[in-house]
């Protein structure tokens, strides 16, 4: 469904240094600096995959979404959505496609969302049957109800998301991308909007290509991430091979009956908190039924736990460099 063989995308930006006569100088001799936003990435995308998109802020990752939808042109490389040469921008590509950011709305701010809705089924030529039968599928999905009678400036953050998503949707797309579809929402409703994407994607078997920061949102939707940095691309494969390789020790939470001092508890593993009665440590791995077992044996142990590495911090140990060979797609 999408193909992307190498992509390049580079922006000639303005060198600007302070102080005033830096400032006259660079009007009349101006300098420039190349970023390279996204340099040399190639993936394949099979139709109704749900793939994770993931990198640090600037890493390309809005810049190749984009590229796909058409809204940006390569500078070098090939693309083809669902068959078709995104920046031909053709009337049967832009109905075939649907982009959601998080962070810029489609919703006409003093209208209720139901006009956006009927604005879009007239730009996409949605026949009146399938817009009332996406309408009313929509409406369940997500609990509509109401909200789309209501001004989209007296929405809710989270009910605004609801109905821009019920508004990228009424042409049914069978490829989404959605950039960052959480942002700012709060835990239930992040939920609700993943249980979402989750059934649409079973419902109509759409493409989807997911970024986020919340690793909630990767950790329930994709068994396949895509990983850039610094617009290279650095690992693509299972993300269960992410965990596996980088989540190298687990976290050990203990309660004590008794003040435990930390510098006993360094030979256990890397102390990470101990204030007496608390203590947590990241111990190996391989370690950590046998370090679990000497403690109880030899420290005053009122509780513990152990929990895998958050996955936030197993991703942070990515970024940093700490695995650098691609693999091949899922």
């Amino acid at each position: 469904m999408i193909e992307v063989h190498d992509l390049v995308k580079h922006y000639r930006v303005t060198k600007r240094e302070g102080g005033f006569a830096k400032s006259l100088r660079a009007f009349f001799k101006r300098q420039y600096d190349t970023v390279k936003a996204v340099d040399g990435i190639g993936f394949s995308i099979a139709p109704g995959e749900i793939v994770g998109f993931l990198g640090p802020n600037g890493a390309g990752k809005t810049t190749t979404l984009k590229m796909l939808a058409g809204l940006l042109h390569p500078d070098a490389g090939t693309l083809s959505v669902a068959g078709f040469r995104p920046q031909d921008r053709r009337r049967d590509f832009l109905g075939t496609i649907a982009m959601v950011l998080g962070q810029k709305q489609q919703l006409i701010w003093d209208l209720p969302p139901a006009d956006t809705f009927l604005l879009n089924k007239a730009i996409y030529g949605v026949s009146d049957a399938d817009y009332r039968e996406r309408i009313g599928e929509l409406t369940e999905m997500l609990g509509l109800g109401t909200l789309v009678t209501r001004q989209a400036r007296k929405l809710s953050l989270g009910e605004r998301m609801k109905c821009e998503l019920a508004a990228a949707l009424i042409h049914g797309p069978k490829v989404l991308f959605l950039d960052e579809p959480t942002i700012g929402l709060d835990v239930n409703m992040q939920q609700v909007l993943r249980d979402f994407i989750a059934d649409y994607n079973k419902r109509t078997g759409a493409t989807i290509l997911l970024t986020s920061h919340y690793m909630a949102d990767v950790t329930a939707l994709c068994k396949r991430v895509i990983v850039i940095d610094r617009g290279k691309l650095i690992f693509d494969g299972d993300f269960a091979a992410i965990m596996e390789r980088m989540a190298l020790d687990k976290a050990v939470k203990l309660n004590f009956s008794a003040p435990v001092p930390q510098a006993r508890l360094e030979g256990y593993g890397k102390v990470t908190r101990a204030d007496g009665l608390e203590a947590e440590l990241h111990v190996p791995r391989g370690s950590v039924a046998a370090t679990a077992q000497r403690m109880l044996a030899e420290l005053p142990v009122a509780d513990i736990a152990i929990e895998d590495t958050p996955i936030e911090t197993v991703i942070g140990r990515f970024m940093t460099g700490g695995m650098t060979a691609n693999t091949g797609p899922a």
